[in-house]
């Protein structure tokens, strides 16, 4: 027992001496830490206005590095060469994938800034000033914010009663205006996003209803494949971007530099520099783990059209996808766009997840972390011994705690929201790339559309035509002349082209005058609808000559008219509006005699009157469409009308009177039909033979009529004469086997 109670005491004590022992090395560090932390203080105190001036003249430095490499940004070349939205640039180079924050960029930017700001005295200037301002005095209004805030906390401290009152109704006194102004701040962003889409949609009308742009747009250049949903979604995507990215990026820098600037009265330059250099670093790391926003934006939105077009282009063609049972096949279509689009959807938001989660860690808690360090650093200077003085200095003198607790959650309030400020910064990045996207597409749309305004086309090569030899080619890239004239129409040399480049006639040359009424004749795709679409100034004139009348004389008729949406009226007079057919002096009446001509008076009863609206493409028939059209040409009374297939839905007899009415209003004819009773109606043919070589001669319908009966008649002899050949063949053949 005696030797056990020893042993136990021995331990004891060892283990007392060891603790004894370890605890004054510890003690030791510490106090050697303390010292060095304290002579570190007392070298900060004695080279302060020197450490003070490094500093700032260390951020003048920097801040000219980074102002000359913009500078260098915005005055070197595009990163990448012009480019022809067929693939390639002008170099043979392959375009680039996506939008990127370079030069090009920048340049699109101001190009559109142009347009949706057009002049420094406008409203939209009006709204930006008012906007600026009322984010100046928001952000004026947060640094006082900040300071009630702390003055509240320390009246609260001190258990000062009357302060800690009068502290909140001056709180609630801040309040109406800062309500106000959010809410006048959110009214502008809003007004000032449908100015610039009101804006911008207007220029692109102006240039995409120009002329005869929209049809050239969609037939011939490949590079926009889809312009309603650039011009009713992407459009709207870039006016509410740049309107939301003014906000969300002029704010924060104007909260970063006043915030800054509080911050470094409050803490001192040093330490606001150390939260620079901290937050620096975590942007930096941001931008090289960052997803490519603007590349995926504008993907998105390329099969988001896409997908868009699928479904129109079904909506257009379901009658004859319907009478196919083609539904499986479009579906399967559809899916296979929608699933394409789905894909890159989740891949989008799989980053975005992982992007996020760092982007608010780094700027919710780190940089939280790092402010709330600066601010209590001064505090716990004060229990460094022998630096009472310095810390005085440092704290401007306040040493009390309800000073303590007033300046620090002054200086919280103010970097929490500095914090914040930052953090939007850092958001604006991505909305800026997210910009990038919406103005890359927006500007190639208003590129294509100044293209195809001046002449220039895109058009990839398929088929036969991507095989031409380089003359064949070379005609694609040549214009001809357009001469306007008074009354004739004149094809001398004109090759008959394809926008694909399939050269259909090499040189077409004839002369048509008023009153030679032209029959057009040939077997399908020989140039006989490529040729009118040249004569009405839907495809460019790829060499030669061609005289015409102004467009205002030549009136087309397809086989399927366009009937608009608007009342009956407005199918008749189409492309004219009520008021400019009062100023013709035509009346309902008059139309009323026109549709008389076409056998239709009854229609104005059976579908409600004149100013009945309706569907019309349903509403009627596929005669009394063609109909319709034949009495819009008798409306406008043109000089030369271009009738394609416009008939085969009427019966003969009025079709009859149809033709005869037009020669009678002294309209030239230009038809296309292979029916024979439309003969007697026109005094020259042009016949394609379908190899590129054609016929233009007088027409004489007796004498073609008998021609072609006689052609009938020795075809029928010929083929009953090799049916005889085939019947005596078999005949010998069962003789010779009995």
């Amino acid at each position: 027992m005696a030797a056990a109670l020893n042993s136990d005491l021995f331990v004891g004590a060892f283990i007392k001496k060891m603790q004894s022992v370890l605890f004054g090395q510890v003690h030791d560090f510490k106090r050697k830490q303390l010292v060095v932390l304290t002579r570190m203080v007392f070298l900060y105190a004695k080279y302060q206005k020197h450490v003070k001036r490094s500093i700032v003249l260390l951020i003048c430095v920097a801040l000219a590095e980074r102002i000359h490499k913009m500078a260098r940004l915005m005055t070197s070349q595009r990163a990448s060469p012009n480019t022809t939205k067929g693939g390639q640039t002008e170099t043979g180079k392959p375009r680039r994938s996506g939008a990127q924050l370079d030069k090009r960029f920048f340049d699109n930017l101001r190009r559109l800034i142009a347009v949706v700001v057009p002049r420094a005295l406008s409203k939209e200037s009006a709204m930006l000033a008012a906007h600026t301002l009322l984010l100046i005095f928001r952000t004026f209004l947060s640094v006082a914010v900040a300071a009630l805030d702390g003055q509240i906390v320390s009246a609260l401290v001190r258990l000062q009663g009357q302060e800690f009152l009068w502290g909140i109704v001056r709180w609630m006194g801040m309040a109406v205006p800062a309500t106000l102004t959010n809410s006048l701040l959110t009214y502008l962003q809003t007004v000032l996003a449908i100015r610039f889409r009101q804006n911008l949609t207007e220029h692109v009308h102006k240039k995409y209803l120009g002329g005869n742009t929209y049809y050239a747009v969609g037939n011939l250049d490949d590079r926009v494949r889809n312009a309603d949903q650039l011009i009713a979604v992407d459009i709207r995507k870039f006016s509410d971007s740049l309107a939301e990215l003014y906000s969300n990026l002029a704010k924060p820098t104007l909260d970063a530099f006043v915030y800054n600037v509080q911050l470094a009265r409050s803490l001192g330059v040093e330490s606001l520099f150390g939260i620079m250099l901290i937050i620096q670093a975590s942007m930096g790391m941001l931008r090289v783990l960052a997803p490519p926003f603007g590349q995926l934006v504008s993907q998105e939105q390329r099969l988001e059209g896409e997908f868009h077009f699928a479904h129109s282009r079904l909506i257009e063609h379901a009658e004859e996808v319907a009478l196919y049972r083609g539904h499986e096949a479009e579906k399967r279509s559809i899916t296979r766009r929608y699933m394409r689009l789905v894909r890159h959807v989740s891949r989008v938001v799989r980053l975005n997840v992982f992007y996020g989660m760092l982007e608010d860690f780094v700027v919710k808690y780190f940089w939280g972390a790092a402010g709330l360090v600066a601010c209590a650093a001064p505090v716990f200077a004060q229990r460094l011994p022998g630096t009472s003085a310095v810390a005085a200095v440092a704290a401007s003198g306040s040493n009390d705690l309800g000073s303590r607790t007033r300046d620090f959650i002054t200086n919280r309030r103010l970097l929490l929201s500095g914090s914040d400020a930052l953090g939007r910064m850092m958001y604006s990045y991505k909305e800026i790339v997210e910009l990038a996207g919406y103005t890359e597409r927006v500007t190639d749309l208003l590129t294509v559309l100044d293209d195809v305004g001046d002449g220039r086309f895109v058009k990839t090569k398929v088929g036969t035509a991507a095989a031409k030899t380089t003359d064949e080619a070379d005609i694609v890239t040549q214009r001809g002349r357009v001469v306007e004239s008074t009354d004739d129409v004149e094809f001398i040399g004109v090759p008959i082209v394809s926008p694909n480049g399939d050269v259909l006639v090499r040189s077409l040359s004839f002369h048509v005058t008023p009153g030679r009424h032209l029959l057009i004749v040939g077997p399908n795709g020989c140039g006989k609808s490529s040729m009118f679409r040249i004569l009405g100034g839907l495809w460019p004139v790829y060499g030669g000559t061609l005289r015409k009348p102004s467009m205002s004389q030549i009136f087309y008729i397809p086989q399927r008219p366009y009937l608009p949406i608007g009342t009956l009226r407005d199918q008749l007079i189409y492309p004219d509006s009520a008021a400019e057919m009062k100023a013709k002096g035509i009346t309902d009446a008059d139309l009323l005699d026109i549709l008389d001509v076409v056998q239709m008076r009854h229609v104005v009863e059976r579908e409600g009157g004149w100013d009945a609206v309706k569907l019309w493409k349903d509403a009627l028939s596929g005669g009394d469409k063609q109909r319709i059209a034949m009495a819009r040409l008798f409306y406008h009374r043109p000089r030369y009308a271009i009738m394609d297939e416009c008939t085969s839905a009427v019966s003969m007899d009025i079709e009859k009177t149809m033709y005869t009415h037009a020669t009678n209003l002294g309209i030239t004819l230009l038809t296309v039909s292979h029916r024979q009773s439309l003969w007697q109606y026109h005094n020259y043919i042009l016949q394609y033979d379908g190899q590129g070589g054609y016929v233009f001669s007088k027409l004489d319908p007796e004498r073609r009529i008998q021609l072609m009966e006689e052609k009938q008649q020795i075809e029928q002899e010929l083929a009953s004469i090799k049916e005889m050949e085939l019947r005596l063949q078999d005949l010998e053949m069962q003789a010779a086997t009995y």
